[in-house]
């Protein structure tokens, strides 16, 4: 039998880490979770929230998916593993914070410009939720790029259908954050809600889209500013 590499990996971790960790996790048994922090991350195994933002335990609720997707709030019914995670952040652990969070060379952006796989039907089905981002020009590593943000863009619009989000972000309860992770940079791009551009964080003034997070609630956002800097617009 191989050697079972996840295995030794797990005694490490109980032999050598948790013991740093031992009274902070006991706490986060005594008084629960209280996370700021919803983190909309791709499930690329490249993108790692946690080295992003120098958190730890208890910091971030993860959701994970193909492409940083969210679904919409259209009250239909089946399994919605990520409407129901958001639902849960905000309803049950008030967090005041919502990340979306695309990275460069994702393969599900990618794959929007491709053939998909017959039996990825799910998958298929789920790519949907990043269509409307896609150009219609030949997948270059620009218009990839282009893609990826525009994609972060349109999963805050969606964020923005959510009434519980909606209601935060007007009232400053929640700041919305669009990150576009450039792997190869080691740089986070945020995305200004007031210009439509995306800004490397080193730069940034915020990490936020801005105080103008109302903007995106409006259906006429997607066709003006951030189409005046090519996000939505033509190419």
């Amino acid at each position: 039998m191989p050697d079972d590499d996840l295995l030794q990996r797990l005694r490490c971790f109980h032999e050598d880490a948790f013991p740093h960790y031992r009274e902070q996790f006991i706490s986060l048994v005594d008084e629960g979770q209280h996370p700021n922090t919803l983190f909309i991350g791709c499930s690329d195994s490249r993108l790692v929230p946690y080295l992003l933002t120098g958190t730890g335990p208890g910091e971030l609720f993860l959701v994970r998916n193909v492409g940083a997707f969210v679904p919409p709030y259209d009250g239909s019914h089946g399994h919605h593993g990520t409407a129901a995670a958001i639902e849960f952040a905000v309803l049950n652990l008030n967090v005041s914070r919502i990340v979306v969070c695309g990275h460069s060379h994702c393969g599900g952006i990618k794959a929007m410009y491709g053939e998909i796989s017959p039996e990825a039907q799910h998958l298929d089905r789920w790519l949907d939720l990043g269509r409307e981002a896609v150009l219609p020009v030949q997948p270059t590593p620009e218009a990839l790029r282009r893609t990826e943000q525009r994609a972060v863009v349109l999963q805050l619009e969606r964020l923005m259908g959510y009434p519980m989000v909606r209601r935060r972000v007007e009232d400053g309860r929640i700041a919305l954050h669009g990150w576009h992770y450039v792997i190869e940079e080691g740089q986070v791009y945020v995305f200004d809600v007031s210009d439509g551009t995306f800004t490397p964080a080193s730069l940034a003034a915020s990490s936020s889209t801005g105080p103008d997070t109302g903007l995106l609630a409006h259906e006429s956002f997607a066709g003006t500013q951030v189409m005046s800097h090519g996000y939505f617009g033509a190419p």
